[in-house]
């Protein structure tokens, strides 16, 4: 069917005619992009016409006028129809009836339709009171019948608003922030909403607004291209989903990338957040922009007064040399010659974040046109600039954007091509890699203070992720870049052996301290071999509490840093030469004790439940306040099989989650035979209130009996009141962990936190036959990540590799089923 077959088809068969040629239109394959949101504009527009020339043989001082994105002619295959029927006030019997014949077939065809019926002065009354309807009508496109009415009001609606811009513009302003509060930001979403989001299609729509203020335009460079590009995406999610949504959930994204013919969810989310990055660049030039015309126009006629009627010029502040700061922002001096220094940018961006300033825009564009690659390797001054500039702090992430805009930190660090504007699809992660990587260097800024070399300590923080842009162990092939870059800006050969250490090893001490026993002596050998000195395990502590903070409030808290802590001062006194202690110099506390010896003299499991809180630390702000950790449960049982489950399942019963969860056996003191096994656990109650003590007491007492049927009592909740599946999450992995220890094995398990999931383990290792000798969990987000260490059950000894394997696949199967 050509154009103008759907066309006459629409215009002669009436509402079954425009369906049937709308859905050829959206269904053909040669058509999508701005042509099919065009075509199918101009197909709605022929169909309303017909409906307006049948409804009414009078066409003078009465018109339909479309309004917002179908005023733009961007009709997405399942966008509402924005609608104003325009008259002059003469016949309003006429023109409800008119209105009638126009909305009610559009209702019939089940189209979503927001429709107005007025008079010139009551639109532009109502647009001055309702700042989305004055938006919505500076978009206004005649369709049918008086054009005279529909120019004139158009004309008086621009008019109006570049009258009132000096009002409102920042009420836009403000209207913008706050929805970008409720929604967040696009270019760091895993489900974003590619309209109301910040950076998102309702920005770009509030950038044309701005323009056509004429009070300050938009960066125009891309900004078409990305705007494009998020119509195009909303258009393959109308088509895969057949519903008129915005947001673009996780269980769509593979269709719908493979609706645009992308790769897959990835490469679809790339797209999205690099369009988004444009939009959101562009908002915050042209609102500063906008701030500083109406801070000049507010001071101008006291300036004209003060001097006589003269242009007063504008003062220029020298920052560094090249580099001045004029009307809040840093700009070229005018003797700066980017073509003939290199260093220019990063000796402007090193600035501009030091004084607390943005780059203007005009300048790094200038910069970027005329940047010479830095010669290899980097001059000492401009290793000297990157390092300031990473140790500025906050200001640190406008500034970098702002060369980001303009290709400036890919002609500097070719690398970061592969990890911009990737996504991590881990919800642990506020950010995409790239932006974690700036949030880092901004968190290890707070934190120089507290090693030697914070200059490898901030490069180290930006690259330690860098390897995520490649295939196989990110830390591994990290290094490998890493080693280049840091041999590339000008490290001698000592220092870039550190920072490619720190980039492989930026893990190694969270994931020891939270799954390793550190009372084992191979555990702290193994991290002082891989550290190798003192000042190379100094910057590794502090960057992996920058990597933490960065990546999400559920990666960092007292207890791990305490862990972590505790950690570096064992690996820190072997690498002074000393030998770590033993296991059994590990001594219980005195209430540890006291709890072991009342088991011991009960016969049975004794607890303790209490609120705990520790002083903040040293990094921390000196509010004097402690930080509350939770609830801690300690459980003293003496040793027995079946004592993990038991006590999960228990907790479990009770509705109180896990946060982080210790186990081991502790001896008793001399002339006591046998052992009794220690729990202590952080525990949180999914919600009301916790339970008393005693009825957990009660209730374990019986679960260690076998007179409480804790898997029957779970699987009879979890059918009475279903959990709700949101997103599919991926299976769990449990894997044998090499050469972790001498004296047990561990085991490692990686799976979707859920109630009862640390029963379901415990029972699952016991059903293997093994012995439990300690066992360390914890929780991030959504995710559980657990370590056990086991023995054979009749002499205590690790298990061979084949039966260690053997266990992690049936626990593995297990968690699956």
């Amino acid at each position: 069917m050509t154009g103008t077959d759907m066309h006459d088809e629409a215009k002669d068969s009436g509402p079954g005619g425009y369906a049937a040629a709308r859905l050829h239109l959206l269904t053909e394959g040669a058509r999508s992009g701005p042509p099919r949101r065009a075509a199918l504009a101009d197909l709605t527009d022929t169909w309303l016409g017909g409906l307006f020339a049948a409804g009414t043989r009078e066409t003078r001082g009465i018109s339909l006028v479309a309004v917002g994105g179908y005023g733009r002619a961007e009709l997405s295959p399942r966008s509402d129809l924005d609608l104003l029927l325009l008259h002059d006030g003469g016949d309003p019997e006429a023109v409800a009836a008119l209105a009638d014949r126009l909305w009610y077939p559009v209702w019939d065809l089940g189209l979503t339709l927001d429709h107005s019926v007025r008079t010139p002065g009551e639109a532009r009354r109502t647009a001055g009171e309702d700042l989305k309807v004055q938006l919505g009508l500076l978009d206004a496109r005649h369709i049918a019948g008086d054009l005279g009415l529909t120019a004139a009001l158009r004309t008086a609606m621009l008019a109006d608003w570049r009258n009132q811009a000096p009002k409102r513009l920042p009420e836009l302003r403000e209207l913008c922030a706050e929805r970008a509060e409720r929604q967040g930001e696009l270019q760091y979403l895993l489900e974003p909403d590619l309209k109301e989001a910040r950076g998102g299609l309702r920005d770009a729509t509030a950038l044309r607004a701005v323009a056509a203020s004429w009070l300050a335009d938009a960066p125009r460079e891309g900004l078409a291209e990305a705007r494009r590009r998020l119509l195009d995406v909303r258009d393959a999610l109308h088509l895969a989903t057949g519903r008129a949504t915005d947001r673009l959930a996780l269980q769509e994204q593979d269709q719908v990338a493979s609706e645009l013919g992308l790769l897959d969810a990835d490469a679809l989310l790339r797209q999205v957040y690099e369009a988004a990055r444009v939009i959101a660049y562009a908002g915050d030039v042209t609102w500063r922009e906008v701030g500083r015309v109406l801070r000049s126009r507010a001071v101008r006629p006291r300036l004209r007064a003060m001097l006589g009627g003269g242009k007063a010029a504008a003062e220029r502040s020298p920052l560094a040399e090249g580099v001045v700061e004029q009307d809040g922002e840093v700009v070229l001096a005018r003797a700066a010659r980017p073509d003939r220094d290199p260093v220019l940018p990063l000796r402007a961006a090193a600035a501009a974040a030091q004084a607390g300033l943005p780059l203007s825009p005009h300048a790094v564009r200038r910069m970027a046109a005329a940047a010479r690659p830095l010669p290899t390797p980097w001059p000492a001054e401009a290793r000297e600039q990157l390092v300031t500039l990473l140790g500025s702090g906050r200001p640190t992430v406008e500034v970098w954007e702002a060369l980001e805009a303009e290709g400036l930190i890919t002609l500097l660090l070719p690398d970061w091509e592969r990890v911009r504007c990737r996504p991590q699809r881990n919800a642990v992660h506020l950010w995409t890699v790239d932006r974690h990587l700036v949030e880092t260097a901004v968190r290890a800024a707070g934190l120089t203070r507290r090693v030697g070399r914070p200059d490898l300590l901030l490069v180290a923080a930006l690259l330690h992720d860098i390897g995520k842009g490649w295939p196989g162990d990110h830390s591994v092939a990290g290094e490998v870049i890493a080693r280049d870059v840091a041999a590339r800006i000008g490290f001698d050969h000592h220092d870039v052996t550190v920072v490619a250490a720190l980039v492989r090893h930026h893990l190694l001490l969270v994931e020891t301290a939270t799954r390793r026993d550190l009372d084992d002596p191979a555990t702290v050998r193994a991290v002082a071999e891989a550290v190798g000195s003192q000042g190379t395990l100094e910057l590794l502590h502090a960057l992996t509490e920058a990597d933490a903070l960065a990546t999400g409030p559920a990666a960092w808290s007292s207890w791990r840093a305490a862990l972590v802590a505790d950690l570096v001062k064992r690996v820190s006194a072997v690498l002074a030469g000393d030998a770590p202690a033993v296991p059994e110099e590990a001594a219980p506390t005195a209430e540890q004790e006291r709890l072991a010896l009342e088991a011991v003299a009960t016969g049975g499991p004794v607890l303790a439940l209490r609120a705990r809180t520790e002083p903040p630390a040293e990094r921390q702000e000196p509010s004097g306040d402690p930080e509350p950790l939770g609830v801690e449960l300690l459980v003293a049982v003496p040793d027995q099989p079946g004592v993990l489950p038991a006590v999960a399942g228990v907790l479990a019963l009770h509705r109180l989650t896990v946060r982080t969860a210790e186990l081991r056996a502790v001896d008793l003191p001399d002339g006591l035979d046998g052992s009794v096994l220690l729990l202590d656990w952080r525990v949180a109650a999914q919600y009301g209130s916790l339970p008393q003590a005693a009825r957990l007491r009660a209730d374990l007492v019986r679960a260690l009996d076998g007179t409480l049927d804790v898997a029957g009592r779970l699987a009879e909740r979890d059918a009475a009141h279903p959990r709700r599946r949101g997103v599919v999450a991926p299976p769990p992995r449990v894997t044998v962990a090499p050469a972790a220890s001498r004296h047990a094995t561990v085991i490692e398990v990686r799976a979707q936190d859920a109630p009862g999931l640390l029963f379901r383990i415990g029972r699952a290792l016991e059903d293997t036959g093994v012995r439990v000798r300690s066992a360390h969990a914890s929780t991030l987000g959504a995710n559980a990540v657990d370590a056990f260490y086991v023995t054979d059950a009749q002499e205590g000894a690790p298990l061979p590799g084949e039966e260690a394997a053997a266990v992690a696949r049936k626990l593995e199967e297990t968690l699956r089923g």
